[in-house]
């Protein structure tokens, strides 16, 4: 069972993916709200989740400290690869190039990571009990979608080809089946899950907040983007009331 429902948050994660890619030519629009799903996410099903989970062993300012611990990991990653790629003798514009795609792929590494995970809080979701489990499955089911959309659009506004991004968002959409048949091995401490949630939370919030955001803004009348970027948060905030009302 917890298997079939993963392969259905593959098939939902892999459909916002295609969503995405024929809908580049617009891609300005569609990196706005991919922008407000992305820190709606953070905000309201990551960060939530991880207090729940981490009530009974830590008080609500620690798990918050890791959101902002993650949030600066992933800036000194960010950083490295610009100082990295800019390092040498090669011409500025291969040493953007790279930086850029350097960038796409920790984009794309981070929302694969937090898919597995999804599929890891799913099949620990059904130990717990069925109704739990069918629960949290309808959450990442319905915000796989807007995972499939984050990952096309962090490839190929960061000089990523259609092709490489495909690549990408079949990583993203089978993450979650992979995590789902590891937790027929293994249980994870409460504890140790609510901390890992609380980083992700600081991750996503930097790539919407430093990434996505300028980028749909750039060179793009402000006020469709801004819009559009208010729909994702509020798409993302919809999806979560009614998955956990």
């Amino acid at each position: 069972m917890v298997i079939l429902i993963a392969l259905a948050t593959f098939v939902s994660k892999f459909l916002g993916g295609l969503f995405a890619l024929h809908f580049k030519d617009k891609l300005h629009l569609v990196l706005g709200f991919s922008a407000g799903a992305v820190i709606g996410v953070a905000f309201f099903d990551l960060m939530p989740e991880a207090v729940e989970l981490g009530g009974a062993f830590y008080e609500p300012s620690t798990i918050l400290q890791f959101t902002a611990i993650g949030f600066l990991c992933y800036l000194i990653l960010d950083r490295l690869v610009f100082y990295r790629t800019h390092q040498g003798g090669h011409e500025e514009s291969d040493n953007v190039h790279e930086a850029h795609a350097s960038r796409g792929i920790l984009g794309a590494s981070s929302f694969t990571l937090h898919s597995f995970l999804d599929g890891i809080i799913m099949g620990l979701a059904f130990q717990v009990s069925p109704s739990v489990g069918f629960i949290v499955a309808i959450a990442i089911f319905v915000h796989g979608f807007s995972d499939g959309i984050n990952t096309i659009n962090m490839v190929l506004k960061n000089a990523g080809g259609a092709r490489f991004a495909f690549k990408w968002l079949l990583a993203v959409a089978l993450a979650p089946v992979l995590g789902a048949f590891c937790t027929f091995f293994f249980t994870l401490p409460g504890e140790v899950l609510a901390l890992m949630l609380a980083s992700f939370s600081g991750f996503f919030l930097y790539i919407g907040a430093t990434d996505l955001i300028p980028e749909s803004h750039h060179a793009h009348p402000k006020f469709i983007t801004t819009a559009m970027t208010i729909v994702g948060v509020v798409v993302i905030y919809g999806t979560v009331w009614l998955t956990r009302g």
